[in-house]
């Protein structure tokens, strides 16, 4: 029975918000009804402080392990590569050190579609400025106009957000045509 009493007073406590003292009434002097307010108030702040204290710290953890899933997943690329390097070193035969290489290149785009990344189209694509970065334009009779020709540096994307653009050169069009351009704008 006492037990039962006992949790009584607690969950009225917990629901007043007080420890064990009873919310101040009209009788108390109002010097005991302050100094019941500003124990309150002070509790209050004191809690405040730390959870803003603990909010800190989750987002300072956050900032410094964000990448974790991101890192382990690329820890096994960086182990096969070292284990490229040594068989290389090693004297082993060219044509499986390029196949280990190019299966470490899959393993490590397949941890990278993971979280996201994919690579920007180019080849054969027509010229996007969003995604291309134009650093020669020639002329071509295999590729269409404003069509990018080659490939110097890849680009990718982070969901909808360019990470880095592709480095490309664009194609003039016909080398006859691109003469005769040049012999209008003259």
């Amino acid at each position: 029975m006492a037990e039962e009493e006992k949790d009584t007073n607690t969950i009225e406590s917990l629901e007043t918000g007080s420890s064990g003292e009873s919310p101040p009434s009209s009788e108390a002097s109002p010097a005991e009804e302050l100094k019941s307010l500003n124990d309150k108030y002070l509790r209050l702040a004191a809690e405040f402080d730390n959870y803003k204290r603990l909010a800190q710290r989750d987002q300072r953890d956050q900032i410094r392990f964000g990448n974790e899933q991101l890192l382990k997943e690329l820890l096994p690329v960086v182990d096969n590569l070292e284990r490229a390097i040594k068989a290389a070193k090693d004297g082993g035969s060219g044509s499986s050190l390029v196949q280990g290489v190019d299966l470490t290149l899959k393993q490590l785009n397949g941890a990278l579609g993971k979280f996201g990344v994919q690579s920007i189209p180019t080849l054969g694509q027509p010229f996007d400025p969003s995604g291309h970065q134009a650093v020669a334009s020639v002329p071509s009779a295999q590729v269409p106009e404003r069509h990018v020709v080659d490939e110097f540096q890849r680009g990718y994307r982070l969901h909808d957000r360019i990470l880095r653009p592709a480095m490309v050169t664009v194609s003039k069009g016909t080398a006859s045509s691109a003469s005769n351009d040049e012999d209008n704008a003259s």
